[in-house]
């Protein structure tokens, strides 16, 4: 019998090759929406709503096996922005599968900046939905991913980043020493769909990379950019007070636009930590996977 899996964040970057990932498993997809959209099959339905709405998340949910939720607010010019989404509206989500009766499993797609919930608005939020969800889950199988910087195809984030490098310039956000970690969608989306059919599941928050041993720093971002590309690459530090001009000037054009920014001074503290490193050591031992994309492999292959 084809189970069915209820899925948030389907139209963003992440949700879509999720999404397609599990339906390529045979699962059945039901996914939230704001607008209107046709739906793809008869394994593939979309409901319209969004989190606010208890109503959509209850017809999301009906009949659902499982949940993803990968939604979540990544722009905002103030802590209570991040707040009702990220925590209020992933609370109402794992209420409406409680209260469905079928629900097994609830997968809450959180971020590795969780793990440092003091950094900024967006790294709190997720903290404390992850530990809201812990305490309110009951029944329901509760997983926790924590993904470091994810890239790949539909990505406007990290793409800009990646184009500079292969032109022959890498701006570096904070210390030339930081440590970083990259995980390539399409490993990022192998790993729900393992954690679905797994027999053993992981009780703590999973950090997820794409496994290169010790990670990444600027240098070696650097060497990589400069050979894939055959060519030097040029490492540019930002200094911090341009960064917080930058952020003020982010601020205020959203604000004149009626839009949420990315940068903020909060954001700021987040994307300058020293220490971005990973392990997906936990979660590959639980579930039988392991990421195949190192960030070299994505360059060479155009894989983002």
């Amino acid at each position: 019998m084809t189970e069915t899996v209820a899925i948030t964040g389907v139209t963003g970057f992440i949700g879509k090759h999720i999404a397609d990932n599990l339906r390529a498993r045979g699962f059945a997809i039901r996914a939230l929406t704001r607008s209107p959209r046709q739906t793809r099959d008869e394994n593939f339905t979309w409901v319209r709503g969004a989190l606010e709405d208890k109503d959509a998340l209850a017809e999301l949910v009906s009949g659902a096996d499982h949940v993803v939720h990968c939604a979540g607010q990544v722009r905002g010019h103030n802590e209570a922005v991040f707040t009702r989404c990220n925590v209020d509206g992933s609370l109402r989500l794992m209420q409406a599968a409680k209260e469905s009766g079928t629900c097994q499993r609830f997968l809450f797609m959180s971020s590795l900046a969780a793990r440092h919930p003091e950094l900024s608005w967006y790294a709190k939020s997720k903290r404390i939905a992850e530990q809201r969800l812990a305490d309110m889950s009951g029944p329901v199988s509760l997983g926790i991913f924590r993904p470091t910087a994810v890239y790949g195809p539909g990505d406007k984030e990290m793409k800009p980043l990646f184009d500079w490098m292969l032109r022959g310039v890498l701006p570096r956000l904070g210390a030339p020493d930081a440590k970083l970690s990259f995980i390539h969608v399409n490993d990022l989306a192998q790993a729900v769909g393992q954690w679905l059919v797994a027999s053993q599941l992981p009780t703590a928050p999973s950090e997820l990379c794409d496994g290169v041993s010790g990670g990444y720093n600027w240098a070696r971002v650097q060497a990589i950019g400069a050979e894939v590309r055959r060519g030097p690459v040029r490492l540019v530090g930002i200094p911090l007070s341009v960064l917080k001009v930058l952020a003020d000037l982010s601020v205020l054009s959203c604000r004149l636009a009626g839009k949420e920014p990315m940068l903020t001074r909060s954001k700021i503290h987040e994307l300058t930590h020293r220490d971005w490193s990973a392990s997906n050591q936990r979660l590959s031992e639980n579930i039988d996977w392991i990421p195949e994309i190192s960030l070299e492999r994505a360059l060479r292959e155009g894989l983002f």
